[in-house]
């Protein structure tokens, strides 16, 4: 019963998202829809307010930002979810413990595994940060640590992965116990309590700001006029011509660097061998897809563009927890269909159970940025960090 309701509010979750995703998508919706999307645009009206006071009280500095005294690379968004935030991550922390930067991710380490909350009144005053990798290896899994702190702490060797709601907190830590001098905030332009040097802002140039409505009605997590606090601006998963994304940005931020880049596809891994194909040995070959992320027609797409023959898709809602039975389903279904092999995501891979033998190849896809302009601002702010204490 209680899969059955979980189920229920997974099917819920992503259909709203469909309807709210994009602009006109909530057209021709029965009235009972319509009711729901009028309740919830009266809460994106009080969750914009609640956003706008809360950073009027920072700005004033009637709410204290605490600086580290170290350079604090803040990478986040104005939306939710989908632009692609940890791979950039990635490539900046990789970057800078190239240059012999000391590097520590801090996150907050969005859906994994806590305590109840009256728990963890106390707990998260007194008890240090979850520290998923020291930067020699990796100490927790993707259940107690999270998805995207286990994908970074993964790939990222020599590189701390501290994972706290508190990210001060976790940014002394990673100082004073760590011996970190540079920390990145993944998922950071909100977090307005730890001082930023660097505004790092993603625009997905595929579905910028959605229907312009906040949170819950529309996917902006904060006003777009924010977009004006940013150093630098990605503009992701780019094809073709985004010259007019770029004015749209250009309305509100008329002066930071804009890097244009995409997410592409890198190669092929077994999700528990961790063998690795290059990514031609998809072309030709019949896949199905299991997915639990924010965007999964990107992924599928992805697969169609590299030669590969998608015959089922099974999605489910962003950050789904896996239970054996729907991966082994998966498997299942996909060797009934005569596939040669169920492709999923690196951040879905981490969650998936182990499994000692499966009737089909397990493959998921490994995702790099590549920069198709701008990289010489990349270059600068690597640069400009490297000297800096």
């Amino acid at each position: 019963m209680r899969k059955a309701r979980q189920s229920s509010i997974e099917r819920l979750e992503k259909y709203l998202v469909k309807v709210i995703l994009e602009k006109g998508a909530d057209q021709n919706q029965p009235f009972s829809m319509r009711l729901l999307l009028g309740f919830l645009k009266c809460l994106s009206v009080v969750f914009a307010a609640v956003v706008s006071v809360r950073y009027f009280l920072y700005k004033t500095g009637f709410l204290r930002r605490y600086p580290l005294g170290i350079q604090v690379i803040s990478i986040g968004n104005v939306t939710a979810g989908g632009t692609g935030k940890t791979p950039v991550t990635e490539m900046f922390a990789r970057a800078l413990a190239a240059k012999g930067r000391k590097v520590a991710v801090l996150s907050r380490g969005y859906r994994r595994k806590e305590a109840p909350w009256w728990q963890r009144i106390f707990r998260d005053v007194i008890l240090p940060p979850l520290v998923v990798s020291n930067g020699k290896r990796v100490l927790l899994d993707s259940a107690i640590g999270g998805d995207e702190p286990y994908m970074l702490a993964s790939n990222l060797p020599g590189v701390a992965v501290v994972v706290d709601r508190d990210r001060v907190k976790a940014g002394r830590y990673a100082i004073k116990r760590l011996g970190c001098d540079t920390i990145i905030l993944d998922d950071g332009f909100q977090y307005q309590r730890l001082k930023h040097s660097v505004e790092v802002v993603l625009v997905d140039s595929t579905n910028p700001f959605g229907n312009g409505n906040m949170l819950p009605r529309g996917i902006l997590r904060e006003p777009v006029r924010h977009l004006k606090r940013a150093d630098i601006i990605f503009l992701t998963k780019c094809r073709g011509d985004v010259s007019g994304v770029v004015e749209e940005v250009r309305r509100y931020n008329k002066s930071a660097p804009i890097v244009q880049c995409r997410h592409a596809p890198k190669s092929l891994k077994d999700v528990w061998s961790r063998e690795e194909y290059p990514l031609t040995w998809l072309d030709g070959k019949t896949t199905c897809t299991l997915s639990g992320i924010a965007s999964p027609k990107g992924f599928e797409n992805s697969l169609r563009h590299m030669g590969a023959k998608v015959v089922w898709c099974e999605r489910y809602a962003d950050h789904h927890r896996y239970d054996p039975s729907e991966i082994l389903y998966a498997l299942n279904r996909t060797a009934d269909m005569g596939a040669d092999a169920l492709v999923t995501t690196e951040k879905d891979a981490v969650r998936f159970p182990r499994f000692e033998t499966t009737p089909v190849k397990c493959l998921y896809l490994r995702i790099a940025i590549e920069m198709l302009s701008g990289a010489e601002h990349v270059d600068g702010i690597i640069d400009r960090i490297r000297f800096r204490k």
